[in-house]
């Protein structure tokens, strides 16, 4: 897929207020300082894969081989395969580090990739190297996988008109290193496509930046190409499901649903990468002084649970409450926090005894702009940030706050229409 800023949505959450949310899946490590971590969705292409070379493409291209020998062959090339997708992305955000941005992590999912950049590029120039730079990587994996086949194929010659020979006499080696090769560049390929967010859609939006100097207006172009081929393949994958013949692909109802999905899923990303460029130039450097909540109540952390409901949560619409010790921030307590403790003892429970410390708490500072608050929203899976000014709390940034603000200056409306 490619680069993508991690920018948190706008929308109402349950988390807790304050505490990290775990995120799902897997994390398998580090590379060059980036972690590295797999959805859990990514097994669903690595069944897919798995499955269609073992019981598919491999007994076609070799009846003889027996049925283990195929399914060892095919699970290893899914699983270079995805090494290889790795590669793209680690390729992206090798670049992005090159240019100052930094890479919070690396996502495998069902897919692809994505490398999460901390901030969008700052330069049309830095955005077409980032983006153009994982189709080549792809493009060198591919040619070079194709050239090791080749090399190991000896004195097989691939006859077109009738490959099914030729193919028959392959080693496994030569096998899987010809089928990752065609895979790859074909990734390359389909990833150049201009169309938001696939590598080639980040590349036209490079360049009609750098010809317009217009970010926003590049932005809506490249989402627009984007959402077009998306209904393109959706429409493909229609005809395929229908038995419509569709040249170069044939037709099927498992390939069929198979382009319908994805080109849903790529309409979905071309609309939210729109989405998230209104937002960011709506809350971007707008001190967070202006959004927060300036007028909160706070308790102290020897509170009882009980005086803590009947008199704060039941009379006031705060969904949590910092807690505050010799007139500096100690921790936050939510209702989730009360709801998880014995409640037959919230007489002599204190809120010291249920609270999110201080320490565990993401804050904010006053002159840090509502982009920054959002981003650290979003990467917390928190709902509200105390706003802290030298060790006191002066405020309370919600997520409703930055919908109110993006309401009121019409960016809401118009992500929302994108």
């Amino acid at each position: 897929m490619g680069p993508a800023p991690a920018e948190a949505e706008l929308d109402e959450s349950e988390r807790r207020p304050g505490r990290r949310t775990p995120r799902s899946g897997l994390h398998l490590g580090r590379i060059a300082g980036i972690a590295i971590r797999a959805d859990w969705s990514l097994l669903i292409i690595f069944v897919l894969l798995s499955v269609t070379l073992g019981s598919g493409l491999l007994p076609l291209w070799h009846p003889a081989w027996p049925a283990a020998k195929s399914w060892t062959v095919a699970i290893a090339a899914a699983l270079l395969f995805l090494g290889s997708v790795l590669a793209h992305e680690l390729s992206h955000a090798l670049v992005a580090r090159s240019y100052g941005t930094e890479v919070r992590r690396i996502t495998l999912f069902v897919f692809g990739g994505v490398a999460e950049l901390e901030r969008e590029p700052q330069r049309w120039i830095s955005e077409l190297a980032m983006a153009i730079v994982g189709p080549v990587t792809s493009l060198v994996i591919g040619i070079a996988c194709l050239a090791a086949a080749r090399s190991l194929m000896g004195h097989i010659v691939l006859d077109p008109a009738h490959p099914a020979r030729a193919l028959a006499h392959l080693g496994a080696a030569p096998t899987l290193l010809l089928w990752l090769g065609q895979t790859n560049i074909i990734l390359a390929l389909f990833n150049l496509v201009p169309g938001f967010p696939l590598d080639g859609g980040r590349v036209l939006r490079a360049i009609v930046w750098g010809i317009t100097g217009n970010l926003h207006a590049a932005t809506r172009w490249a989402s627009t190409v984007g959402q077009a081929f998306a209904w393109l393949l959706i429409a493909a994958g229609l005809a395929m499901i229908l038995g419509v013949n569709v040249p170069l692909f044939g037709s099927g109802f498992a390939t069929g649903v198979w382009f319908a999905f994805i080109g849903w899923f790529l309409n979905s990303a071309a609309v939210a990468s729109y989405r998230q460029l209104v937002v960011r130039e709506a809350l971007e450097h707008v001190p967070v002084a202006r959004i927060m909540q300036s007028e909160f109540a706070v308790v102290p952390p020897e509170l009882s649970l009980a005086e803590l409901v009947d008199r704060f949560f039941l009379h006031s619409g705060q969904r949590a409450f910092p807690v505050v010790e010799g007139g500096r921030l100690a921790g936050l307590v939510s209702l989730g926090d009360v709801h998880r403790a014995d409640r037959t003892r919230w007489d002599a429970t204190a809120v010291r005894a249920v609270m999110t410390p201080a320490g565990a708490l993401a804050t904010i500072g006053v002159r840090d702009d509502a982009l920054e608050a959002l981003t650290i929203l979003g990467r917390r899976g928190v709902s509200q940030l105390p706003v802290v000014e030298e060790g006191r709390v002066v405020g309370l940034v919600r997520r409703e706050d930055l919908l109110k603000w993006m309401a009121l200056r019409g960016g809401a409306g118009r992500a929302r229409g994108a």
